[in-house]
Order: structure tokens, then C-alpha cells, then sequence
């Protein structure tokens, strides 16, 4: 047996728990998440585009028409303001198409009741301005008269004042899209069935407002205006002022627009327009997003008749055709949807040739009309704004594409394209 030395000292041995669980590794930090940068309202090169626009419209038109002399070659004459006032207010119509249909793949075949009923609400205040330098010596408008109405109807209550048929300009074309909107949508009908019905209501109003027991003036509607705040319609300083002031209101739009899509709001309505379903299980309720943009848009389309009727100098039912809603649909198509600039050329490219083809050869209009539209959605889906980003984006033909162009005449275009897609090699 062993002893212990004296200068030993005894050993002391703890025993560990073996049931501590191992170091388990420092947990990595969680990336963050780069949400996607709102992108700026307008280029710099747009702003210059939008500036030079504005300075158009507010000073070199003005100037062109009412200070150069009619016999210069650079003078705009009162049919030019005329025309292009009137297309400015059909390029704010494309625009509320490009809305609900570019941006949310709504297409509806009506909205031109939301812009009758915006002229027939500015109609209504300038048959009242008349007063009694009408054919009746009447406070009551003409119409009115001849049919042996006593007293304006309860819907007339407030048409003598600019304030109120400003506001109504807007609250009744947005109040009749707000409940067709709210039924049509919370049901679910989509696609061509709410196309279809969109204009089976345009058609029913059209009807409604044929009637003169409606007090609005049957088929003839309104016409004959003569005042506006008290002031002449009929001087060429009134009318260069409803220019400008349409032209503001189309570049205002321009821009609400731009503001609208590149937000949250946008980004969720464009989701809407590519995969609805998928937006929903997302946890995205797709009603109050549709019904917000249609009710903007048909107040969009109530700004545009208001400003219309004035220039135009009459109002009727035939604003509600089904052809003129389907040829917002056409501006729309022509110029490129979901760009909103393509909308607004659209509609300068197509009023532009019907002012043009009705006089030189009207009874082509409409064959020209309708071979448009089938070869925009042939040949050009993304429309004529699509055609020029197309041929801005085309890179330059290598030396070894432009060899074989000139080497084959015959098949040249098919080898300079298959060329510079392999960079020139074989």
C-alpha cells in the first residue's frame, strides 16, 4: 500500500455535467430587405419635355393666335385653337382609359357617359347664363319653354352657380362610377362581361337622356351658349383662355398620373392587372383598389367634358355612343398602353387624321378607323410608343451585318438582323 509523501499535496478532480448542451454558433444577422426606391415624377430630360409643353400652351399658342397677324403664315388661326382644345380634352379621356385599362387591365367600353355627364353639368350652367336673351325672352332655358315646362326641374337646383357645377362636374360622374363600380366589382365580373355591361349602361343613359321628359333638353341637348362667369364666349381672348386652361389641365393630369402609378398604390394596382388571385392571397383586398381608380378615372373623364362643352359650343346624347367610348378604347390602344404619355399621343394621332380624312374623304373615315385598330393589335400590341422604344433600343449593325446586307440583296434584311444578334459571327 502506498503512503503519502509529507510534501505531497492531494489532488482534487471535479467531474463534469455530461448533459450541458454543446456552444451552439452566433446567429447571423438578418439581411435587410432594400424595398424598391420610388422612382422620380419626370426625367430630367422628361421635366424639359413637360416645361417646353407648358410653355406652349401658356405662351407661344396665345401669342400665335392673338397677336401675330391672320395673314402671316404663323399665325393659329381660332379653328386651330378650336381643334386642338378639343383634342387636349380627348387625350384626358385616353389618360382615364390608360388608368383602369394600361394600369389595371379594366377595359370598359362607357366612360363616354362619365364625360357627358361632366358637359351636360357645365351644359346646364351656361343655358342658365343665358337668361333672358333667349328666342323666349325666358328665365327658363328655350327648350323648357317650347315644351311648356312652369318651373326647372329639382336636378336644375343648382346649376346658376359656377361653384357648385365645378364641384358637381366632378361628384356626378364620380358618384354614378362609385355604385355601377361598387355592385360590379364586389360581384366579380371582370374580363368581357364587364366591358359588355359597361356599355349596355352607356347605351341605357344614352336612352334615358333622349327623352325630354329627362329636362334635359332631348336629342337636341343643349346649345346656343353665350356667357361664362358673366363674360362672352364668343371672343377669341374667352376662347384662348379655355385653351390654356385645358391644356393645364391635361398636363395636371399627366402628372397625377405619373404620381399614381409609381406609388404603392400603383404598384398594387398593376399587380392586380397581371395576377389578381395572387394579390389577394398576398392579403390584398382588390375591391377598394379597382373602385378607387375607376371613380378617379370617370372624374377625369367629367373634367374633360366640362372643358369640352365650351369650346365645342354644344352638348347632346350622342356624347354617350358606344362608338365614342370605344374610340377612347382606340387613342388608348394606338399609342401605348401603361406609358400615359402613349394615350396622349394616341389621341392626338387619331383625332388628328379624323379631323383631316372627314374632309378630304369622310366616307373613308371609318374604314380607316377600324384597319387602325386591327393593326395596332397585330402588329404593334405595345403601340406607337412600344414602335419607338423598339427602334431606340435596336444596337447599331456591325461591319460584318452591313457585308452581308449589301452582299444579298434579296435576303439582306434577314442577314443584318442575323448578324448583329450573333455580333457579327457565323
Amino acid at each position: 500500500m502506498a503512503t503519502p509523501t509529507p510534501n505531497s499535496t492531494p489532488t482534487m478532480t471535479t467531474a463534469l455535467p455530461t448533459d450541458l448542451p454543446a456552444a451552439q454558433p452566433a446567429a447571423k444577422p438578418t439581411p435587410a430587405v432594400d424595398l424598391p426606391v420610388r422612382p422620380a415624377l419626370l426625367s430630367r430630360s422628361g421635366w424639359m419635355v413637360f416645361g417646353a409643353a407648358l410653355l406652349v400652351v401658356c405662351a407661344l399658342a396665345p401669342v400665335l393666335n392673338l397677336l401675330v397677324p391672320e395673314g402671316s403664315v404663323f399665325h393659329l388661326s381660332d379653328y386651330g385653337v378650336a381643334l386642338v382644345g378639343k383634342i387636349m380634352c380627348f387625350a384626358i379621356c385616353a389618360l382615364a382609359m390608360d388608368l383602369i385599362w394600361g394600369y389595371t387591365g379594366i377595359l370598359s367600353l362607357g366612360h363616354g357617359l362619365f364625360f357627358a355627364l361632366g358637359g351636360y353639368v357645365m351644359g346646364m350652367y351656361l343655358m342658365r347664363q343665358i337668361g333672358r336673351d333667349g328666342n323666349y325672352q325666358s328665365d327658363l332655358p328655350d327648350f323648357m319653354v317650347f315644351l311648356d315646362w312652369k318651373e326647372l326641374p329639382w336636378h336644375w337646383a343648382l346649376s346658376d352657380s359656377f361653384a357648385a357645377t365645378v364641384v358637381l362636374v366632378l361628384a356626378v360622374p364620380g358618384l354614378v362610377a362609385f355604385v355601377f363600380g361598387y355592385f360590379a366589382f364586389r360581384s366579380r365580373i371582370k374580363g368581357v362581361y364587364f366591358s359588355i355591361i359597361t356599355q349596355a349602361m352607356t347605351y341605357a343613359a344614352m336612352l334615358l337622356f333622349f327623352r325630354n321628359e329627362t329636362g334635359m333638353g332631348g336629342n337636341n341637348g343643349f346649345t346656343d351658349f353665350k356667357r361664362i362667369l358673366d363674360m362672352p364666349l364668343a371672343t377669341p381672348t374667352m376662347r384662348m383662355a379655355l385653351f390654356v386652361l385645358t391644356g393645364l389641365a391635361l398636363l395636371g393630369c399627366y402628372l397625377f398620373g405619373r404620381w399614381l402609378v409609381a406609388s404603392k398604390y400603383g404598384r398594387v394596382l398593376q399587380a392586380i392587372r397581371d395576377a389578381e388571385t395572387r394579390v389577394m392571397f398576398s392579403g390584398y383586398n382588390p375591391l377598394p383598389y379597382k373602385l378607387s381608380i375607376w371613380v378617379i378615372s370617370a372624374m377625369m373623364c367629367g373634367l374633360a367634358g366640362a372643358l369640352y362643352v365650351p369650346q365645342v359650343g354644344i352638348i347632346n346624347p350622342s356624347e354617350m355612343s358606344a362608338a365614342n367610348s370605344i374610340e377612347m378604347a382606340v387613342w388608348a390602344a394606338v399609342g401605348g398602353r401603361a406609358t400615359l404619355i402613349g394615350p396622349i399621343a394616341g389621341a392626338f394621332i387619331v383625332n388628328g387624321a379624323k379631323s383631316w380624312l372627314t374632309v378630304t374623304a369622310p366616307e373613308y373615315w371609318l374604314y380607316f378607323l377600324g384597319a387602325l385598330f386591327i393593326a395596332v393589335t397585330l402588329w404593334l400590341p405595345q403601340g406607337v410608343v412600344g414602335l419607338v422604344k423598339r427602334f431606340r433600343n435596336t444596337p447599331p449593325l456591325t461591319p460584318d451585318a452591313q457585308a452581308a446586307a449589301s452582299a444579298s440583296p434579296a435576303g439582306g434584311t434577314d442577314a443584318a438582323v442575323a448578324a448583329t444578334s450573333t455580333g457579327g459571327r457565323p
